[in-house]
Parts: structure tokens; sequence; C-alpha cells
């Protein structure tokens, strides 16, 4: 059961990896912003216009292309993951800090995120700040009637 377990949990943790490299990246784009983008931040993401999504993917790409941990460090990461796991007999301690390390990274991407949609919002006039708030609220009880 533990190692079900385990493996369970490594999946769902390269899944969030993935994701977070196609925003870190730019991965495909539809609807001219990065998916990635909205699967991490969703509705507060989603509300934004286009142009605000696409300045903001910018600056992301940006932030990690000027020295922020990016895609070589998140394959060591999972690199390290997968080592950890194989290894026999299981070390619990060192499957944990190698779980520690990628709930890092993505720690440190969703800050990045927040502080660049915060600064985006702060620039916003507030007609357009009332207009992303509607376009937020919209998104919200999209996503509560989904349910």
């Amino acid at each position: 059961m533990r190692v079900l377990l385990v493996i369970s949990l490594s999946l769902n943790l390269l899944i969030v990896g993935v994701v977070l490299g196609a925003m870190v990246v730019g991965g495909a784009w539809h609807g001219h912003h990065a998916p990635g983008l909205d699967r991490a931040s969703g509705p507060l993401t989603r509300a934004l216009g286009p142009d605000d999504r696409r300045a903001i993917g910018r600056q992301m790409r940006q932030a990690y292309q000027d020295g922020r941990p990016g895609r070589a460090t998140q394959k060591a990461t999972f690199d390290a993951l997968i080592n950890a796991l194989r290894q026999e007999p299981f070390n619990r301690a060192e499957v944990e800090t190698r779980m520690q390390e990628m709930r890092h990274l993505v720690q440190t991407r969703l800050a990045l995120g927040q502080t660049l949609l915060l600064d985006r919002l702060e620039q916003m006039t507030p007609s357009d700040r009332a207009a992303y708030a509607d376009r937020l609220t919209e998104q919200i009880h999209k996503r509560s009637a989904k349910k």
C-alpha cells in the first residue's frame, strides 16, 4: 500500500511539474496565452485580459531566463526523486527531502506569479480593476456551476 501511495504521489507531482514547466517555458500557445499559467492561478489568471496574461507570461519566462530555477533544475529534482524511489531499502527521509525540493520549486513559481499579478493589478486603472473583478466573479460562478 505504501508503494502505491508513493507512486501515486510521484505521478501527481510529475503532472504538477509538467504544467509548471509548460508555464515557465511557454509551452503550446492556445488563445494567445500559456495554458499552464491559467491552470496555476485558476480564475485569477483567466479573468485577466489577453494582453495582461501575455505580459505576465513574458515576465515569468524572463525571470526564469534571468536565473530562477528552470527546466534543468526541475528535471534534476525529478531525477533525484526517481532515484530515491528506486533505492532499497526505501529511504523515507531521502524521498521526503526530494519532495520538499519539488514543493519549494512550485511555491517559488507561484509566489513569482502572484507578485507579477499584483504588480499588474496595481498598474490598472480603477475601471480596469473593476472590470477584472467582474470577470473574476464570472469565472468563480462558472466554476461553481460545474460542481
